[in-house]
């Protein structure tokens, strides 16, 4: 059986999640509320890209020539038994982890077979889990269904950013949609929306059916939404 995939978000009116330039005591507020609600889904994993996961990571890079030889592309799993999982989509493998834990769950890296040698024997020193998904491209749809399989993932949660939430849209892999509207107007233009679909991937509007809408302390609105 599949993972039940949840796509959460918090976004301001005009439908941007990006908080840089937010007033700093508004942007904490919406921070505390956006994982006060992600905690109600009782997730496995949970599931951002590779930006993100930089920033998470507070990353510095990671030390080149460490692999002795060539690699196999094969899944290494350093801990099969975390209460929680979290997996970056980085393709190319660049996030420079210092540990194998990010925000108390265990990291697995999600990447493609173009790696580097040197970052598969960084991320075995540090015993980050990886999988691979992919020959030049992450297949999400296989993404899942490893970490269901391996893992024994049952519930995950897309964190973002715009462009990994809109490709797990996109490719119909999405079970539910939970937004945390806040009340403000980011009003910049240049922002990518909260999903953000490759012109490649898009075939047609993704069409939902509301669950529920519950106003929040402050004056936000959580709304959640499943496939129609």
């Amino acid at each position: 059986m599949q993972p039940y995939v949840i796509c959460h978000m918090m976004s301001s009116l005009d439908g941007h999640a990006l908080t840089d330039g937010w007033d700093r005591a508004f942007k904490k507020s919406a921070n505390e509320l956006y994982e006060k609600l992600a905690k109600t889904f009782e997730f496995d994993a949970w599931i951002c890209g590779r930006v993100t996961m930089q920033e998470i990571a507070h990353d510095e890079g990671y030390p080149k020539g460490m692999a002795k030889g060539p690699i196999p592309r094969t899944h290494h799993f350093a801990n099969r038994t975390a209460e929680a999982y979290a997996i970056s989509i980085d393709p190319e493998g660049k996030v420079g982890w210092k540990t194998n834990q990010a925000l108390d769950s265990h990291v697995v890296e999600v990447l493609t077979e173009r790696v580097s040698d040197d970052y598969l024997a960084y991320l075995q020193s540090i015993d980050v889990s990886y999988l691979f998904a992919g020959k030049d491209e992450i297949d999400l749809a296989q993404v899942i269904d490893i970490l269901s399989k391996e893992l024994g993932c049952k519930r995950l949660i897309v964190e973002g950013g715009p462009h990994v939430s809109g490709s797990f849209v996109a490719a119909g892999l999405v079970d539910e949609v939970s937004v945390a509207i806040l009340p403000l107007v980011d009003g910049r233009g240049e922002h990518p929306a909260s999903f953000e679909v490759p012109s490649k991937a898009w075939k047609q509007p993704t069409h939902l059916t509301l669950v529920s809408a519950e106003v929040q302390e402050g004056g936000a609105v959580w709304v959640r939404y499943k496939k129609a």
